[in-house]
C-alpha cells in the first residue's frame, strides 16, 4: 500500500498521487480499486481528433478567405468562411451534444435539427435561397423531426421524450396555420408538415395518452 508522506494517510490501489494534495506517493502500488474505463478514453481520443479537425478546417477556411481572398465563382463579396465557420461550430456542437451524459436521444435530434435549420436560413439568405428554404427545407426538416421524436416516444419507457414530441408538434403545427392564413396558398410540404403533426399528435394520444396527458399538465398547469 502507497502513502502520502504529506497527508499521512495509506491510500489503496494503483495511484502513483495523493488525491488530497497530489503530491507523489511512496511505497508500493495494489491491484487498481476499480476498473479503468477503456470506452470512455477512446471517445475522448476520437473528440479530441475531431476537434483539432474541425480547427484546422476553421483557420485554413479563414486564411484563404481573408488572407489569400480567395471567392466563390458569383459571390466576390461574400466572406464563404463565416458561413463554413458557422457550419463546423454548428456540428462541433452536435459533437458535444452527442457525448454529453444525461441527454437523451430525443433531446439530442430536436437540437440538431432547429440548429441545422437556423443554419441552413443564414446559409440561405446570403445565397439567395429563402423562398425554397421556408417554403420547402424548413418544413420538411420539422416532419422529420416530429416523425423521429415520435418514434423514440414509443420506445422510450421512463417518459422523457414526450416534452421534445409535443414541442416539435407545435414547431410544425404554429408556422402551418401562420402560413395558411397569412398566404393564398399553402406550400404544399407545410401542408404535409401539419398534416403530419397532427396524425403524430392523434397517435401519441392513442399509445401514450398518460403520457401526453401528464407532460401537459406539468406544463401547463391544467
Amino acid at each position: 500500500m502507497r502513502r502520502c508522506p504529506y497527508c499521512k494517510v495509506e491510500i489503496s490501489g494503483d495511484l502513483t498521487k495523493c488525491p488530497l494534495c497530489q503530491s507523489k506517493l511512496t511505497g508500493n502500488g495494489e491491484a487498481a480499486c476499480y476498473p479503468k474505463f477503456e470506452a470512455q478514453k477512446k471517445q475522448s481520443l476520437y473528440y479530441k481528433m475531431q476537434l483539432a479537425i474541425v480547427w484546422g478546417l476553421l483557420i485554413v477556411g479563414i486564411g484563404l478567405d481573408f488572407l489569400v481572398r480567395l471567392r466563390l465563382p458569383g459571390f466576390p463579396d461574400l466572406h464563404w468562411s463565416l458561413i463554413s465557420g458557422m457550419w463546423l461550430i454548428g456540428f462541433e456542437f452536435g459533437i458535444m451534444r452527442q457525448f454529453k451524459p444525461g441527454t437523451g436521444s430525443a433531446g439530442k435530434v430536436t437540437m440538431m435539427a432547429l440548429i441545422t435549420i437556423v443554419m441552413w436560413c443564414v446559409t440561405a439568405y446570403f445565397f439567395g435561397l429563402m423562398k425554397i428554404t421556408v417554403n420547402l427545407v424548413v418544413p420538411i426538416a420539422l416532419a422529420a423531426t416530429v416523425t423521429a421524436n415520435f418514434v423514440l416516444a414509443l420506445l422510450d419507457k421512463n417518459g422523457n421524450t414526450m416534452a421534445y414530441l409535443l414541442s416539435a408538434m407545435f414547431m410544425g403545427i404554429v408556422p402551418g396555420i401562420i402560413s395558411f392564413f397569412v398566404s393564398e396558398k399553402m406550400p404544399i410540404a407545410w401542408a404535409i408538415c401539419l398534416m403530419v403533426s397532427v396524425i403524430l399528435f392523434a397517435g401519441a394520444v392513442i399509445f401514450r395518452g398518460r403520457a401526453v396527458a401528464a407532460e401537459l399538465q406539468r406544463r401547463f398547469h391544467v
